[in-house]
């Protein structure tokens, strides 16, 4: 399907790996020239060099978003680029897998998770929106995740900062009224990323599989997300999506945020 995305800029921020880097390169595929964003230099010039030897356009922003520094050195980068007509705020996750509980997270941790999967998508739609709005054409796409909807106990502070994220989605729209520029959000279920492989491990030893990854993944998906479609997510799945809400073909949508999760949450 023709995307009528070449000429375009992107900023895909978090996409040295994971679902950032599907995104990065499926857009980039689609003809758009991809600023790819990491605190990792070698990781990230390793996702611009993969993306180049595939005919594709991109460039390298590296910066903390979590700091003033970094936040400013990612800016400045973009504007001397010439700005970008896409920006996918990709960047968050729980402050810490080990040993997170609801009472375990302070309330320091909770205003870092707000700092890095809130505030600094906020920084970012202020310092580059206004020139989308000039140009009359743009769209800020938030990755937020379904615990915004249906949160763990052991993940509070994550979903309550997605939560908030899914909020200034709809808000943001609203605040976009009429500047051809739209809003909209995807919440992703559980996707797999290699990170995942020590849980996966740990499950399966606590199930008496040993430490077989294969195992604990698929006592993960029948009784931790108990999804209706029998495999896990794929950063391409998310990827793929993202794509056509970065296209004109979603003109007509703004201000929504789509669950895309196998099946897993339970609500309507």
């Amino acid at each position: 399907m023709e995307m009528y995305l070449t000429g375009k800029r992107a900023l895909v921020t978090g996409s040295s790996s994971g679902i950032g880097r599907a995104i990065a390169e499926r857009l980039a595929a689609e003809g758009v020239e991809v600023a790819v964003h990491g605190r990792d230099a070698t990781r990230s010039e390793t996702v611009a060099a993969a993306i180049r030897a595939l005919g594709g356009r991109a460039t390298v922003l590296l910066g903390d978003l979590t700091t003033d520094e970094g936040m400013a050195a990612v800016i400045d980068g973009v504007h001397g680029w010439g700005g970008v007509d896409i920006l996918v705020n990709n960047i968050g996750g729980p402050v810490s897998m080990a040993n997170t509980s609801w009472f375990g997270d302070s309330p320091a941790d909770w205003m870092q998770s707000f700092q890095q999967n809130t505030t600094a998508a906020v920084s970012l739609i202020h310092a580059l929106v206004p020139q989308m709005k000039e140009r009359g054409w743009g769209r800020v796409i938030q990755i937020s995740s379904r615990n915004a909807i249906s949160p763990h106990a052991d993940l509070g502070s994550y979903g309550a900062a997605k939560a908030a994220l899914n909020n200034l989605t709809l808000s943001l729209s609203k605040a976009l009224a009429g500047t051809g520029v739209t809003s909209n959000g995807v919440m992703p279920g559980l996707i797999y990323t290699p990170q995942l492989d020590g849980w996966f491990a740990e499950m399966a030893q606590k199930q008496g599989a040993g430490a077989d990854i294969e195992a604990g993944k698929q006592f993960v998906l029948n009784n931790v997300v108990r999804q209706t479609v029998n495999r896990l997510g794929q950063p391409q799945d998310i990827a793929g999506l993202v794509c056509y809400l970065a296209s004109p073909l979603s003109d007509f949508m703004t201000g929504t945020t789509i669950r895309i999760d196998g099946g897993s949450t339970p609500t309507v």
